[in-house]
């Protein structure tokens, strides 16, 4: 559609600069740049600040031209319309300053005014008749009075050039009211100042103001800015409380909208421009402290991201950009009509039908229904994302408020314990951590502990699922975001309390780790299997973002692992894990672990010889053996193969390095603790060793129990080359031909300090401890291998307990039977050993009886092996 046909500000002012026609006549060329632009106001340039408006005014009449003949004809997307809008925007903005500034200043130094484009113009969104919401800020420094004063007669003069209406009319109109105090603050304020209200004024819609804030022009005053904003914007933990503010906010602007009857407007009404952006926004603000990769401007690149990160459905980031794309344009082609800044639907017949057509469709009617269609579909997602389930007040209320019949009731609902129970209730209702909460968190709390009651008497133990679900909630309390999570997501709070209900481990782990709470909210990602490349990935660029801080790099290696793990958890505790699968999973994660921990310290080493390390992390025991449980500590050493002098020094300090950030205990606990007493030489030997020192040590020194030990080996992380080396040598040091006799004598000795350092006088059997038990298995297969390897060399593969006892059966070195069945008791073992843990036994000690088949077996094998008992 031709301009002229279409917009009658166009018609008119051609009609009065008909020198103008040339940039309709342009469109298809190419759009105004950034470039172009201040190549238009640079030549000549401004004499005075009249021609300064002028030549400001002119430009904005030749870009606004072009862009609406690109846009009618198809010919520029919605990205170039609103970023030709807004770098027309920030040139005038800059242009209007270096005019200015110099001239006011009359020759005396003066600290740079620093304009900050809020709204559309910071996120690079303008539309085609905008006005601009902007903040002045300047920097303290000495005369701070007398700066006030210059900078906000600047301020003022700088408004005059973009909004004054002069004959050739307006550049941009200039809303101030988000500057701190609105109307009645200052016009420029020093940053130091913005600080300070934001700490001690600032409110919640005004995070929401602040998310696209970004100083224009800027010549690194955006880092200054965003240490500011960013603490006020976005917090460190996942801000649920977020949703309830914007649902709060949202509910004012609807009244406001129903109030002046604008229900018909495409940004404020229903399923309007401010929905979209609202649910865009609501997840930076709950989730942007976490994760700095939402802390971006653009509404559709929001939006984008939350989809890739499926905090989204694919479907919902289609219906809504696209319903997005369609508003805006839609809003461009209202504006050009008589370039005024409506967002309001025409009412004549003939505005109608040019919108339509401009739009793409041959009638108003059919331009109305894909209106209402995209408006309908934000409405539903908006709804979907923000609704609160409305509720009367929950029946089991009176037992958490105080009712004479709450024991009955408890014991009605099937808690064993009624009377304790009801006890427990009253003493965290009357104790210092719920009396001590803000109304708010305190109005949460009550919503939420009836609903803990009814979904803890659902669990196989109600008394022990409740009393974990009261302890944790008191943990969380202090932290409304916490209650807002779960107030927010019933479902999530249902599975809390399973969880809870399952193991007095998991309440344990989430008493400690809470943030993990996040992890509940979308079940199809809790029992995903896990992909762990792509986890270290996002895990590396999630700590590329937090480079230079060192505390927050920690914090998010801890926090990360966490929500594995508990993802873990949860996977096991469903039943959908195998002892087995979980061990493999958690020997996964804690590798992924190491390599990217590992990565991250060889580049914060001042000194590096070489721009990859040749260094290797290998883990021994339960590590080694892709046996690892929750709580397991991780047996490493560390080797390096590298001819440079300065290699022993640097990896040495590589190693130190990298142990401090497994092992330090931060704000969000301990990675990993560690053990390094089997490198060569103990705990008295070097932290690191070459792979020649190694190779030394295990020929020539190394005990038979080191050897052992060797069969549980494996790379784990860092440079596969070294690697290989390793696993070569291990394999060499296995094959070595040994007297049996004497290897027999060294395991039963090895074997029987381990039995005297763990004594049990409890009439139980210990499963990992006493014979018959995991230890037994473990060494008749390391007997075996350290036996037999030299003429059977497949012994020496890492495959596991069980399969090289059924390896060791297909050799012919012990009966098949006696092979099953011991493997048969090794799953055994492990699957009770890990259930009693989970559900907090120091010991994993069971009676003898339940278990007297699978000690037999073991028994017997161990004398085939061993010889006598």
């Amino acid at each position: 559609m031709e301009p002229l046909d279409y917009s009658r500000y166009a018609r008119q002012l051609v009609a009065a600069k008909p020198e103008l026609r040339d940039e309709l006549e342009r469109p298809k060329d190419s759009g105004w740049t950034r470039e172009a632009m201040q190549s238009f106001l640079r030549d000549p340039g401004a004499a005075d600040e009249a021609a300064l408006h002028s030549e400001l005014r002119m430009l904005r009449q030749r870009v606004l031209l072009r862009t609406m003949a690109r846009d009618l004809s198809g010919t520029a997307d919605l990205d170039e319309v609103c970023g030709t809008m807004s770098a027309l925007a920030e040139v005038a903005i800059e242009t209007a300053l270096a005019f200015l500034e110099p001239r006011m200043a009359e020759g005396g130094r003066r600290p740079k005014l620093t304009v900050v484009g809020m709204g559309k113009l910071g996120g690079g969104e303008l539309n085609v008749s905008s006005d601009v919401d902007l903040v002045f800020l300047y920097p303290e420094e000495d005369g701070a009075a007398s700066n006030l004063e210059f900078f906000t007669r600047l301020g003022r003069r700088l408004i005059a050039a973009l909004g004054e209406r002069t004959a050739d009319g307006f550049v941009f109109r200039v809303d101030m009211r988000l500057r701190p105090w609105g109307d009645s603050g200052a016009i420029a304020t020093s940053f130091d100042a913005l600080e300070e209200y934001f700490v001690t004024q600032g409110r919640e819609w005004e995070r929401y103001a602040w998310i696209k804030a970004r100083a224009l022009g800027s010549g690194g005053e955006n880092g200054s800015l965003a240490a500011i904003v960013r603490p006020f914007v976005y917090r460190k933990y996942l801000d649920y409380g977020a949703f309830a503010a914007m649902r709060e906010l949202h509910a004012q602007i609807r009244e406001e909208v129903a109030k002046r009857e604008l229900s018909d407007q495409i940004k404020l009404g229903p399923g309007g421009i401010r929905e979209i952006e609202f649910i865009a926004q609501v997840f930076q603000l709950a989730r942007g402290g976490r994760d700095p990769a939402l802390q971006i401007r653009p509404t559709l690149a929001v939006l984008a991201l939350l989809a890739q990160k499926k905090l989204l459905p694919a479907a919902a980031f289609e219906e809504l950009s696209g319903a997005y794309v369609f508003l805006r344009r839609l809003e461009h082609r209202l504006q050009y009509l008589d370039d005024a800044q409506t967002h309001e639907l025409p009412e004549g017949t003939e505005d109608r039908s040019l919108v339509a057509r401009a739009m793409g469709f041959h009638s108003w009617d059919a331009f109305r229904a894909a209106l209402e269609a995209h408006r309908a579909r934000v409405s539903a997602h908006f709804e979907q994302v923000f609704s609160v389930e409305e509720v009367s007040k929950h029946a089991l209320a009176p037992l958490w408020t105080g009712s004479e019949q709450a024991e009955t009731r408890l014991a009605q609902l099937g808690f064993r314990d009624a009377a304790a129970t009801a006890a427990r209730l009253a003493a965290v209702r009357s104790g210092p951590r719920y009396r001590g909460l803000p109304q708010a968190s305190r109005a949460r709390f009550d919503t939420l502990i009836p609903r803990i009651i009814e979904e803890s008497a659902a669990q196989e133990d109600p008394d022990a699922a409740l009393a974990r679900g009261l302890e944790f909630m008191e943990t969380v309390s202090r932290r409304a975001a916490y209650l807002a999570l779960l107030e927010e997501h019933p479902a999530a709070l249902e599975r809390l309390a399973q969880l809870l209900g399952t193991s007095s481990w998991a309440a344990q782990y989430l008493n400690r780790h809470p943030i993990v709470l996040d992890e509940l909210l979308d079940a199809r990602a809790l029992f995903a299997r896990p992909d762990w490349s792509a986890f270290a990935r996002e895990l590396r660029g999630q700590l590329a973002s937090r480079q230079g801080d060192e505390e927050r790099q920690m914090d998010w290696l801890r926090e990360a692992h966490h929500a594995q793990v508990f993802r873990l958890l949860a996977q096991d505790l469903s039943g959908v894990l195998s002892v087995e699968r979980l061990a493999d999973d958690l020997s996964d994660l804690a590798g992924a672990m190491l390599q990217v921990t590992l990565e991250l310290c060889w580049t914060q080493l001042r000194v590096r010889h070489r721009d990859e390390p040749r260094f290797t992390v290998i883990g021994y025991g339960k590590l080694g053996g892709k046996e690892l449980g929750y709580a397991s500590d991780l047996d490493l050493i560390f080797l390096y193969e590298d001819p440079d002098e300065r290699a022993s020094e640097i990896y040495a300090r590589l190693a130190q390095r990298l142990a401090r950030w497994l092992t330090s205990r931060t704000a969000a606990g301990v990675l990993f603790d560690i053990d390094l007493r089997l490198r060569p030489e103990g705990g008295s030997g070097l932290l690191v060793s070459s792979i020649d020192a190694f190779r030394r040590y295990q020929r020539e020194s190394a005990w038979t129990w080191e050897h052992q030990a060797l069969t549980r080996a494996r790379f784990c992380a860092g440079e596969p080359a070294v690697g290989a080396q390793f696993e070569e040598e291990r394999r060499a040091i296995l094959r070595i031909a040994r007297d049996e006799a004497k290897l027999r004598r060294d395991v039963l000795s090895m074997r029987e300090q381990l039995l005297q350092g763990h004594p049990n006088e409890s009439g139980l059997f210990d499963l990992k401890h006493d014979p018959g038990g995991m230890i037994d298995i473990e060494f008749i297969v390391q007997m075996l291998v350290l036996a037999h390897a030299h003429r059977r060399p497949e012994l020496t593969a890492n495959s596991g307990n069980i399969a090289l006892l059924k390896l060791a059966a297909k050799l012919g070195l012990i009966p098949g039977d006696s092979a099953g069945a011991v493997a048969d008791a090794y799953r055994e073992y492990r699957r009770r050993q890990h259930r009693l843990r989970l559900n907090g036994a120091r010991y994993a000690r069971v009676s003898a009886a339940e278990l007297q088949t699978h000690i037999d077996a073991t028994r017997a094998l161990w004398r085939r092996v061993f010889g006598g008992e």
